[in-house]
């Protein structure tokens, strides 16, 4: 299915108001309220929205540190690889995972009370990961800017 200019509208407002109604969802788009729904439900069912979330506030749940981790892994193997994934998916305050090109394998989005707390993620966790043979981490000292809203 290729998306249309309402389509990528609908995409557009979904994604900044995850719990718009539909009627409020149909006026900004300009259509009756069940052409919008019907075209919402085939964005789901499509898989162009795969779900509907909560935001919420870093600082106000007590996890204002965010670190990034570079690891770089023993070697590139299948199965290490995949043992990798599979054992950094079960930590909780890994936010993020990314297989990356370039000097590290992976690089990692951790969130953390403080330092003294991402050290125990770090002993904890993040040192016991399948074929680790060196990690690299940076501190965010402020976000500048963060959206989950992709270009439509």
């Amino acid at each position: 299915m290729s998306l249309d200019h309402t389509d990528r509208r609908i995409l557009q407002v979904l994604q900044k108001q995850g719990r718009i109604s539909n009627a409020e969802l149909s006026e900004q788009v300009n259509l009756s309220a069940s052409a919008c729904h019907r075209r919402v439900q085939r964005l789901e069912t499509d898989g162009y929205i795969r779900n509907y979330v909560a935001l919420l506030d870093a600082r106000k749940m007590n996890l204002p540190a965010t670190v990034f981790v570079e690891i770089t892994l023993q070697s590139q193997a299948d199965e290490l690889l995949d043992a990798f994934e599979k054992a950094v998916a079960r930590i909780p305050d890994v936010l993020e995972c990314h297989l990356m090109a370039g000097t590290a394998d992976y690089i990692l989005k951790v969130v953390a009370e403080n330092t003294d707390d991402f050290a125990r993620i770090h002993r904890q966790h993040l040192t016991r990961l399948p074929g680790v043979a060196q990690m690299q981490s940076s501190f965010a000292l402020r976000t500048v800017f963060k959206t989950t809203a992709l270009p439509v």
